[in-house]
């Protein structure tokens, strides 16, 4: 006797099917756009052995952004072809956990970065704002490593709350130990919920505050400069800054606001927009990854020399 499925079972299926396919698609694009950041600048620092800030942080944000795309890649394929392990304990805990700490780290180094090109290249007459110009070089790494040991801190937060959750949750069901929605669980997801969201909305605001206070920094500048008669060149060099800085404000906030709804429980029982969350989730750590090569000199110069020496191979075969 054939089990017929029902339309919403097979939409289902198809929806998780086509999303593991353009997930993986994009997954390995980003991963080999950020292990090409990390290479060059690995190879860069094995030949002159030094790193100035801007490379610690490229550094860092493409580590970051390798993990936390290969990690949600495995994610999303273990979830869809083997769902039945996340029954398994401390599977689910150790995973809450991992990706708090990859999307704790991908946000804040993020942060750093722009904060850095905020204390760097803008220009104000604040206090705060001229201490930060002249010892940002020196607190560089320290910002790094704090961002790492938040999300260290983060996730074992996570994982405690999951752990938790899903202790008292089993124990207050059925003897099949079939995990379902209680009152019990309701009061772990609202702390766990205020907290992931706290640590999420503090880098989004750091981004946002960094970011419009340089494009108005650098809008001042070119006005001034429009004023006084200065070469089209360097009126047309900081648009693009402003175009730039605007382009990663706008992936940003897309993708922060991916992870809020992700984060939203309701919204998973509607596949479609399950499916177009988490293909949006991957848009962010690539294309910007591939921004920050192109407005790179040295990156943008491997990277054309890498391609022309790759079409050469083809070639020749």
């Amino acid at each position: 006797m054939k089990v017929c499925n029902s339309p919403y079972e097979v939409n289902a299926t198809s929806y998780r099917t086509t999303a593991v396919i353009i997930v993986t698609l994009q997954a390995f694009a980003g991963m080999w756009i950020n292990a090409f950041i990390v290479s060059v600048l690995c190879i860069a620092w094995i030949k002159k052995r030094s790193f100035n800030s801007l490379e610690k942080i490229l550094l860092f944000l493409g580590c970051s952004r390798f993990c936390y795309l290969c990690f949600t890649w495995i994610l999303q394929f273990l979830s869809t072809i083997y769902s039945w392990c996340f029954f398994a304990h401390p599977i689910p805990q150790l995973f809450a956990a991992l990706q708090s700490f990859f999307d704790s780290s991908n946000l804040w180094v993020s942060a750093c970065l722009c904060s850095f090109y905020c204390a760097k290249i803008a220009n104000f007459r604040h206090i705060l704002f001229t201490y930060l110009k002249v010892k940002i070089d020196r607190i560089v790494l320290w910002l790094l490593l704090g961002s790492v040991l938040l999300s260290l801190v983060f996730s074992i937060l996570v994982y405690n709350m999951t752990d938790k959750m899903l202790y008292d949750n089993i124990n207050s069901t059925t003897l099949a130990n079939t995990w379902k929605p209680t009152p019990r669980t309701d009061a772990y997801f609202l702390p766990l919920f205020l907290t992931v969201g706290f640590i999420f909305s503090t880098a989004f605001v750091v981004v946002i505050f960094s970011a419009l206070l340089l494009v108005f920094s650098l809008w001042r500048h070119k006005s001034n400069m429009q004023t006084n008669s200065v070469k089209n060149l360097s009126v047309e060099a900081h648009i693009k800054a402003i175009k730039n800085i605007l382009s990663f404000l706008f992936i940003f906030s897309f993708h922060f606001t991916c992870l809020v709804l992700n984060m939203v429980g309701s919204i998973h029982k509607y596949e479609v927009v399950t499916f177009f969350i988490l293909v949006f989730q991957y848009v962010f750590p690539t294309v910007h990854s591939l921004v920050l090569i192109l407005s790179n000199p040295k990156l943008e110069k491997t990277l054309l020399k890498t391609l022309s020496c790759l079409k050469c191979k083809v070639c020749m075969r």
